[in-house]
């Protein structure tokens, strides 16, 4: 397992931990104000995004039949991958990174908003990983009905930053779950529109990506 934080030599990946450690200060200490330290704390919470999904899933598939059934089938394997991937593979095997809520270093100055510190490794994110995961499946395969779908990324950015603003993780730690559940998030929308095609195409006529 790869220590992220243990031992960087001086060199390329120690400047970018470095530029990680400066980022992560300013947004959870400086880039700050009563407002967001309300809203960023709810907006990471459960109770703010699962009704957004189960609206979603309800919707297309009262709305899109067979196909809006299979797309919802593959928004929860979409998450599904990417939690297993970021939380199982990434976090218990791969990499092992102390979080700032948890890090000795940080101890006299972090702002820690949330109501309690993960045990986990800090790297990736699930949440970024997760999120992102979903708003990309949802953005493509969606993106035919309306172009206003690209706000669900904004909605995954939101909750990603919201992670270091907390304290939980570090930007290092969302930009790679961002860029994780991206390319699974793109996959299963790949496979899903090669199977099914866009959502309001005529059956049999599937749509490539």
């Amino acid at each position: 397992m790869i220590l992220l934080d243990a031992g960087a030599r001086p060199g390329f990946f120690h400047r970018i931990l470095q530029g990680d450690y400066w980022l992560f200060s300013h947004i959870n200490q400086r880039w700050t104000c009563p407002f967001l330290d309300n809203v960023l704390l709810f907006v990471r919470e459960a109770e703010f995004w699962v009704p957004f999904y189960l609206f979603l899933l309800v919707f297309i598939t009262l709305n899109f039949g067979k196909r809006g059934w299979l797309w919802s089938l593959y928004l929860v394997m979409t998450v599904i991958v990417s939690d297993t991937v970021s939380s199982h593979l990434i976090k218990d095997r791969l990499v092992y990174r102390l979080r700032p809520c948890g890090n000795p270093l940080w101890a006299d100055s972090i702002r820690f908003l949330a109501n309690y510190c993960p045990v986990g490794s800090s790297f990736t994110s699930s949440h970024a990983c997760n999120h992102f995961a979903m708003a990309v499946f949802i953005y493509r395969t969606l993106r035919p009905i309306s172009r206003w779908w690209s706000l669900v990324l904004l909605w995954a950015l939101v909750i990603s930053y919201a992670q270091v603003y907390v304290g939980v993780h570090y930007p290092l730690d969302v930009i790679g779950g961002g860029i994780l559940g991206s390319l699974i998030g793109w996959m299963t929308s790949v496979i899903f529109r090669s199977q099914a095609g866009n959502l309001l195409s005529q059956p049999n006529t599937p749509s490539h990506a």
